[in-house]
């Protein structure tokens, strides 16, 4: 490479950087966190080599590893001969190679001929301020075209790395600030008994600090709008406190008012969004990037909008200070801080207000974040739950209600479908129907839950005359065999008409599932308490059994996971025997309607685990 192409050292890392990386405190010596970045980008990009890597002004250091040989494993470091992260801290944007060795700039790079960097895709890891610190990086010895969907991932890899990075950041920041407030509140307790103005002063210094430390304690564990907007409520304190602190969110052109969850004012709802070309000082400081004050009425009339004129009298403000939110990429949004008598806001105070709305950007930041994972999670789970056939007898419903905590997605599921007809039968097909629960809340087990689904649905269809034992005891085989960690519960069940019958017969295999309620015409309910070992890789394959009853016209089959009736501090037979009070006397209603009670008398509003619910009810009149 041209040596007029290279960075000097001094122009590569410049002082904030340099300052951030303290901040940061790792070395060249194994992070078990930044490991485990980089096991997980070679575990989701099938890479055999990752690293997260750091430049400092003289070496690159490697905190997180894998698949690095000696002898750059023991030191990890290199010398910035050998670095590709340069170049992402460089121009701060991704890097992405897929043959370093037809690539002019690099053929002949030391880090493609001494550690053997073929394709190399590295994203830039960045501090609150956006500030790129390092890279998290892919590598393969082979030439790779990297897909957008890898690229997606390494990206939000990065993303939540460097999330990890700025907590860091932020834990000594906070180390930092408390040394500064203890000898704050030093300097007050002296300062009290020389005089009055002194003292004043030092305990606003006081508050100040205080305000600080706790935007960086009460900020640093939201997981949402509204527990932001709630914490940024009860933040200010002091003589200075506003009389409100309104958080708005950006949205294009668009500025969106996060109402105050638990205080209810009418006239903050009536502006929940306001045009970016609204005459109001949030708007302003938006379209700006800046912070906008505005000292008193006489200043709101004089610059302002009627409505913004209005809006402010209703709610009682006379000075309001709007600070712009910044994120990493963008800016976050405004914050609102007002107070109900003329407030001065001086140089210190405003420079502590600016740093206070720093820690809520961050908050911001990470809750959008949060709230666009959770809606990736809840959109998969709702494509991952099985839509039930049409029938033109059996009845069945399902529900679905997830667990309370929103970005989990679980292992619940339930299935039901046709079986094929006989070549000599003009009767309705046997119905299958299944409901499980594969252990765990997150999407390991949603991926496991779908392959077991689809397993269950093969083997099934494999094996006339397609009996649910078969094809449970051909599930464990499989699953002994190869590498889905299986672990769970589920019943597994087949409706047949009787020939010339207007009975239906039931026949099913429990895997270790709290047991399936029939209910009877005349109300009564049984307990199919019937059961083998539950679904686990490890118990190895063996011969399920299944079991029989005959089903009268009118008959209903519920199926259901274990959070409905299991929770701390509940007895789960008691629980049980509510559920089968409730089915017996609810029985006869529409089946949407008979889930919905069950669901609404049994489930907390906040379960902590999903539930699921299958009901079948065979035909009341008899088959033609």
């Amino acid at each position: 490479m041209p040596e007029q192409g290279r960075e000097s050292e001094a122009d590569l890392i410049s002082i904030a950087q340099q300052q951030a990386l303290r901040w940061v405190g790792l070395t060249a010596a194994s992070d078990t966190g930044m490991d485990r970045f980089a096991r997980l980008v070679s575990r989701v990009l099938r890479v055999p080599m990752a690293f997260v890597s750091l430049v400092e002004a003289d070496r690159q250091i490697l905190p997180g590893i894998f698949g690095l040989t000696e002898p750059w494993a023991g030191r990890r470091a290199l010398p910035l001969s050998h670095s590709l992260c340069r170049y992402v801290i460089a121009s701060g944007q991704p890097l992405v190679v897929p043959d370093a060795r037809a690539d002019q700039r690099l053929s002949t790079h030391p880090a493609v001929t001494d550690l053997g960097i073929t394709a190399y895709a590295g994203m830039p890891l960045t501090d609150a301020d956006g500030l790129v610190l390092g890279s998290l990086c892919a590598i393969d010895h082979q030439p790779r075209t990297w897909g957008p969907g890898e690229l997606s991932d390494l990206e939000d890899l990065a993303a939540a790395c460097s999330a990890e990075l700025r907590l860091r950041i932020l834990s000594a920041q906070n180390r930092s600030a408390q040394q500064v407030l203890e000898t704050a509140r030093a300097a007050a307790e002296e300062a009290r008994s020389d005089a009055q103005r002194l003292e004043q002063q030092a305990q606003a210094g006081l508050d100040h600090a205080e305000l600080l430390l706790r935007a960086s304690e009460e900020l640093a564990q939201t997981s949402g709008l509204e527990d932001v907007r709630r914490r940024v409520r009860d933040l200010f304190v002091g003589a200075g406190k506003p009389s409100y602190v309104g958080l708005l969110v950006a949205d294009k052109d668009e500025l969106h008012r996060v109402p105050d969850p638990d205080i209810e004012r009418s006239v903050e709802r009536e502006v929940l969004t306001l045009s970016v070309d609204a005459a109001f000082p949030s708007t302003q400081a938006m379209r700006e990037r800046r912070a906008v004050f505005v000292p008193d009425r006489e200043a709101l009339v004089a610059g302002y909008s009627p409505e913004a004129v209005g809006f402010f009298d209703r709610m009682g403000f006379t000075t309001v200070l709007c600070l712009p939110l910044w994120g990493s990429r963008a800016l976050l949004g405004v914050l609102a801080i007002c107070w109900a008598k003329r407030h001065e806001v001086g140089v210190t105070e405003r420079a502590t207000l600016t740093a206070a709305s720093g820690y809520i950007a961050q908050a911001v930041e990470r809750a959008l974040y949060l709230d666009e994972r959770i809606s990736v999670a809840r959109q998969l789970q709702a494509a991952m739950l099985t839509d039930l056939p049409l029938t033109d007898g059996v009845e069945i419903n399902a529900l679905y209600q997830p667990a309370a905590d929103d970005h989990m997605i679980g292992g619940d599921w339930y299935d039901a479908y046709y079986l094929p007809r006989a070549p000599a039968s003009d009767g309705q097909s046997s119905l299958m129907v299944t409901v499980g629960d594969i252990t765990g809340h997150d999407m390991h087990a949603a991926t496991i839950m779908g392959q077991v689904r689809s397993m269950l649905r093969q083997a099934t269809l494999d094996h006339p005359p397609y009996s649910p034992a078969t094809a449970l005891t051909a599930l464990d085989a499989a699953c002994s065999v190869l590498p889905v960690e299986t672990s769970g519960t589920l019943v597994h069940a087949r409706l047949d008409p009787v020939d010339g019958s207007p009975d239906w017969k039931l026949t099913w295999s429990n895997a270790g599932h709290p047991p399936p309620l029939l209910r009877t015409p005349d109300g009564h309910v049984a307990q199919l308490v019937e059961h083998d070992v539950l679904l686990h890789r490890s118990l190895g394959p063996f011969d399920r059994t299944e079991h029989q009853r005959p089903l009268r016209p009118g008959s209903t089959l519920l199926l259901y996971t274990d959070g409905l009736v299991e929770r701390r501090d509940h007895d789960m037979d008691a629980a049980i025997a509510q559920l089968i009070a409730l089915l017996a006397r609810h029985g006869d209603r529409p089946l949407d309607e008979l889930l919905g009670r069950i669901n609404n008398r049994l489930a907390q509003p906040a379960p902590e685990d999903d539930v699921v619910l299958l009901a079948v009810r065979t035909p009341v009149v008899a088959r033609l």
